[in-house]
């Protein structure tokens, strides 16, 4: 997985986070959690704010289809 792969990544957080809701995450703790996740192999240095976004909505549609909102 890279910063690109943001539907897996998101897929990857909600396992990972499932009772949080994504839209509480800040972008500084979002990418320490993508860095840490297992089989992520992109660097610090190539995330963004927009890539960080594209995660962030990929995981708050898991979250919204287990949790609705």
């Amino acid at each position: 997985m890279t910063w690109h792969d943001a539907r897996e990544i998101g897929e990857a957080l909600f396992d990972q986070f499932d009772t949080i809701n994504p839209l509480t995450v800040r972008f500084t703790d979002l990418h320490k959690h993508v860095l840490n996740l297992e089989g992520f192999a992109g660097k610090a240095h190539e995330s963004n704010e927009k890539l960080l976004e594209a995660i962030q909505m990929a995981w708050y549609e898991e979250w919204k289809d287990e949790y609705g909102s």
